[in-house]
């Protein structure tokens, strides 16, 4: 179902922060991205989600130690965008 397509991107602190990233972090992320691309931005099948605000969500990426978490919230831009605003450890996450 296309009609529900939304479009992921980084901010760019997040970008940045995408070479400090383990690989399999980095592919963990990049498979949460695509199932947010096809089915929103609501993701209670990932490993402690939860949403921060109205339209911020955030969940474990790599549970262990450390603990990688991503931070994304919706746009209201006319049409569906999810920003990734943040990728790293659980100690630096913006909450």
């Amino acid at each position: 179902m296309r009609d529900s397509f939304w479009h992921v991107r980084l901010s760019p602190k997040a970008e940045k922060s995408l070479g400090k990233l383990p690989r399999p972090v980095l592919q963990t992320l990049t498979s949460l991205m695509r199932q947010i691309e096809k089915s929103g931005p609501v993701r209670g099948d990932w490993p402690n989600y939860g949403k921060l605000g109205p339209k911020r969500h955030h969940c474990h990426i790599k549970k262990g130690k450390p603990t990688y978490v991503a931070v994304w919230e919706e746009l209201d831009s006319g049409i569906q965008i999810v920003e990734v605003t943040y990728a790293g450890t659980h100690e630096k996450a913006p909450y």
